[in-house]
């Protein structure tokens, strides 16, 4: 397996996902490498050591803005297909497709499929697996669209635009050539078909291990706290809390003016800043662990407008029995009994109405939340979704 970051911990979507297809993979008794990139802290975790017989971490590869610069306007590539370009992770896995025998590599999202083509050209015995941690030129396009809509983000729409065409060629050339593909949802593998043809591609949603939520205390936070969670240099969920502030907060403050918004999650985004200073927003920045903010929310808010593939901010959410309201979008890729244990909501003042109306009924938050944690076990917990993970291996070719 190929991965962008070391998953462990399991704190970003990506992580979560490779874990869990690492522990399921090894739970049904296959042996295991681990090739990843690190970043400056190399800390190999025995929890690592223990699902694969060896794990090799790379330095993360650099690049400046010049270089990201040079690529768009000197080449017709995708700026992901640079992004974790590496010539000691090249010689690398020509080493260990040389030297070891293996069933199958699996390349974790597109940016580690990258390789995939260096792969095919070593001719190894070992299947080539794509696992698409989204469709990416979706991604793109969603992002170009709501950023269309403000003046000031015209520039990064054009260069959403741009991208997403670019993408779409060159994802297209990675599902073609890959002898499976993975996608995380029902929804992703509509759009993922029409690039892969009549060749094999199997769903395998990202799950969480839900027995981890149950115990966590919840933190003391302001009261009546709105809390999100996730990774906050990651442009769609920038987009979200920025509309958030914008256009609920504000319905809701009239209502409630005690009333806090918490959002939880590493690498806050420069954009943010105009928020930091606002009383009644908390910007954590990276925290130890989410599951006490969970735990202390009294409604979970994922007011997402951009984005594709499985929402894990939410099963960790529904798997700590928090009430959640969530757009269209962000339940998008959930099964229909998953979505019906959250509250939806697409408009802003729809969003605000359903919030208030969830603050005012207390044991309307309590069963929604015992609903989530009940279904998000059923289908979401590793243990339902590794039959899966083994019936798409099978469908690959591999018994």
């Amino acid at each position: 397996m190929l991965t962008q970051n070391l998953p462990y911990p399991p704190t970003s979507g990506g992580a979560l996902r490779a874990y869990g297809l690492l522990h399921s993979l090894h739970a049904n008794g296959h042996k295991l490498t681990l090739l990843s990139f690190h970043n400056g802290r190399k800390m190999l975790a025995p929890a690592l050591d223990r699902l694969c017989t060896s794990v090799i971490a790379i330095a993360h590869p650099t690049r400046t803005h010049l270089m990201r610069l040079q690529q768009l306007l000197l080449t017709m590539q995708p700026d992901i297909v640079q992004r974790m370009s590496s010539e000691q992770m090249c010689a690398t896995l020509a080493h260990q497709l040389r030297t070891q025998t293996y069933d199958a590599v699996l390349f974790e999202g597109l940016e580690m499929a990258t390789y995939l083509p260096y792969a095919r050209t070593l001719k190894p015995g070992a299947k080539l697996i794509y696992d698409a941690f989204n469709a990416e030129y979706a991604l793109q396009r969603t992002i170009a669209r709501v950023d269309a809509r403000n003046l000031r983000r015209l520039p990064a729409a054009i260069y959403s635009r741009v991208q997403a065409a670019r993408i779409h060629a060159y994802e297209r050339s990675i599902c073609e050539m890959a002898d499976g593909v993975i996608a995380v949802s029902k929804e992703d593998a509509a759009l993922l078909r029409p690039l892969r043809g009549k060749r094999p591609l199997s769903v395998v949603p990202s799950g969480i291990f839900a027995a981890n939520y149950d115990e966590a205390a919840p933190l003391a936070l302001e009261q009546p706290a709105l809390v999100f969670t996730g990774k906050m240099d990651y442009r769609p969920n920038v987009d979200a809390v920025l509309w958030f502030a914008d256009e609920i907060l504000p319905r809701l403050k009239g209502t409630i003016p005690d009333l806090h918004f918490y959002i939880v999650g590493q690498k806050p985004s420069a954009a943010l800043e105009p928020l930091q200073v606002m009383p009644d927003v908390v910007v954590t920045g990276a925290v130890e662990d989410v599951q006490p903010y969970l735990h202390g929310a009294a409604v979970y808010v994922a007011p997402l407008r951009m984005g594709s593939g499985t929402r894990l901010k939410l099963l960790e959410a529904m798997a700590s029995g928090c009430a959640i309201v969530a757009t269209s979008l962000a339940a998008a890729g959930l099964s229909d009994d998953v979505r019906q244990a959250l509250r939806i909501a697409d408009d802003p003042e729809a969003f605000a109405e359903t919030i208030l109306a969830l603050l005012n009924a207390p044991d309307e938050r309590v069963r929604l939340g015992e609903e989530a944690r009940t279904v998000v076990r059923q289908h979401y917990d590793w243990a339902a979704i590794a039959p899966q993970l083994v019936q798409a291996l099978k469908d690959f070719g591999l018994g």
